[in-house]
């Protein structure tokens, strides 16, 4: 068999949207919204409704400017955001110091969201071009929550996902996103629903992240960045009292 005809089997076999398992993703979702520190149930809602979204947004990267370079990289960001001499060489008021204090005032790393997703994603760390997108992905979840400015509060966490939802179209981060504002609205929250909602607006207002080069992206002026990424303020979400934002 001929090398390009190897190769095309291979990325169609890994490119192959699997039936959806809404089953599982569903109770995975129950749980999580009963703990939302219950992260591993993310990663079980992911792994049930994603299938074929990072081999979707692998092609449209490639369609990018700097797509082609940033992919021939191959660049695996978990080891570098793990290295504290690395952090530390931000200028403050960077994308990267805010990155820095952020995972140190929560006291969690890019390792530990790794190895909670192997847990569920038990196949991401394949040498593929499609798993190392999704890698990508979870990888810049925190830097995410820094450009957008949600904290890791529940409801923080229930706006990027909605966010994250505009930019990848993944249907788990849309099922996370309805679950969370479908449980406000029921307690009577309608400023958290609302917050979710705009989550989701200013997503899809924003460029897209995942084809930004998240190595440079550090060294950025977090302000500047969010301008030209058109980042818009979290207005609904920063007006909830922190008190109000943990549900």
């Amino acid at each position: 068999m001929a090398l390009n005809e190897t190769m095309n089997e291979t990325m169609t076999d890994a490119a192959a949207v699997p039936m959806r398992q809404w089953g599982a993703a569903l109770r995975a979702l129950r749980r999580l919204l009963s703990d939302k520190d219950d992260t591993v149930q993310v990663f079980e809602i992911m792994r049930a409704l994603n299938g074929g979204t990072n081999a979707k947004n692998y092609h449209r990267l490639l369609e990018t400017t700097a797509g082609g370079r940033i992919a021939y990289d191959h660049v695996e960001l978990a080891p570098m955001l793990m290295d504290q001499a690395w952090l530390d060489s931000f200028a403050t008021g960077t994308v990267g110091a805010a990155y820095r204090d952020f995972i140190r005032s929560e006291n969690f790393s890019a390792e530990g969201l790794a190895e909670i997703s192997r847990q569920r994603q038990v196949r991401i760390d394949e040498p593929h071009p499609y798993n190392w997108f999704g890698r990508r992905i979870r990888d810049t979840h925190d830097i995410w929550h820094i450009l957008s400015g949600y904290h890791r509060d529940g409801l923080g966490e229930a706006c990027l996902v909605a966010f994250s939802f505009a930019q990848t179209r993944g249907l788990g981060w849309a099922t996370i996103a309805f679950g969370a504002g479908f449980k406000a609205l029921r307690q009577g929250h309608w400023p958290a629903a609302r917050a979710i909602r705009q989550g989701y607006k200013r997503g899809n207002a924003a460029k897209w992240l995942p084809g930004e080069d998240a190595v440079r992206l550090m060294s950025e002026p977090l302000d500047a960045a969010r301008r030209r990424l058109n980042i818009t303020p979290a207005t609904i979400y920063d007006a909830i009292p922190r008190d109000r934002r943990g549900a």
